[in-house]
């Protein structure tokens, strides 16, 4: 299964026809326009599974009827991307992967995607929670773990939540944006033994599901690491 992971920084170029890039799933890991996502799904014809991240708007309180969407008993459109899958506090099987979504960072100021160490870890408990009967392949999460691939202080500080979740469900990958590495390569990282990607830019991967005999298997394809 080809993967295409983004985050924080459009790539000029990803969503033109000359991209030789084929992907069955597209991960938006957060804080990029909503269009631009939608513009990677019309490119590609694969859907897309997103969390949001700390600049994102609040996604919350939408409810889907029959008659579409509703907030606070209203008609209304969700923010972009449309038709996107939105994994935050969730656990959503796409193309055949399931993903457990933990979106937002750390609180350094009032927003909506933000949260103390304390709210993370209950919306953490309740994704764990949710993963319990379920073989997840990849952590979808806007924030990194404390302590793997973050900075020690200011707003690109961890989530312990992130951490726990990884060690709780074991997936394949973890997948986060957030810290930019401005093209700097930068190690790989592992959290329990589980890959970190710092997808921020782009990463193209393979990974097969679980289940399918070869799980386990994941190469990285190509990458661009922020600007």
């Amino acid at each position: 299964m080809r993967v295409l992971a983004v985050s924080d920084e459009p790539v000029p170029g990803l969503a033109l026809a000359s991209s030789t890039l084929a992907p069955e799933l597209i991960l938006g890991a957060g804080d990029l326009p909503g269009d631009y996502l939608e513009e990677l799904v019309d490119r590609y014809g694969a859907p897309c599974v997103f969390v949001p991240g700390n600049h994102d708007p609040d996604y919350s309180g939408y409810r889907r009827t029959r008659g579409g969407y509703v907030r606070g008993g209203l008609p209304c459109e969700p923010p972009r991307p449309r038709g996107g899958v939105n994994a935050d506090g969730r656990v959503v099987t796409v193309a055949g992967l399931t993903v457990a979504g933990l979106g937002g960072s750390i609180r350094y100021r009032g927003g909506p995607n933000q949260w103390t160490q304390a709210q993370a870890a209950r919306r953490g408990w309740r994704v764990a929670l949710a993963a319990r009967s379920r073989a997840v392949d990849i952590v979808l999460a806007h924030s990194p773990a404390a302590g793997v691939g973050d900075h020690e202080t200011g707003p690109h500080r961890g989530l312990r939540a992130v951490g726990t979740l990884v060690r709780q469900v074991r997936p394949q990958v973890l997948v986060h944006g957030h810290v930019h590495p401005y093209g700097r390569p930068g190690p790989d990282l592992e959290l329990a033994g589980v890959p970190v990607l710092n997808t921020v830019g782009y990463t193209y991967f393979e990974i097969s599901p679980r289940g399918s005999g070869t799980d386990g298997a994941l190469s990285i394809l190509e990458r661009r690491r922020g600007a």
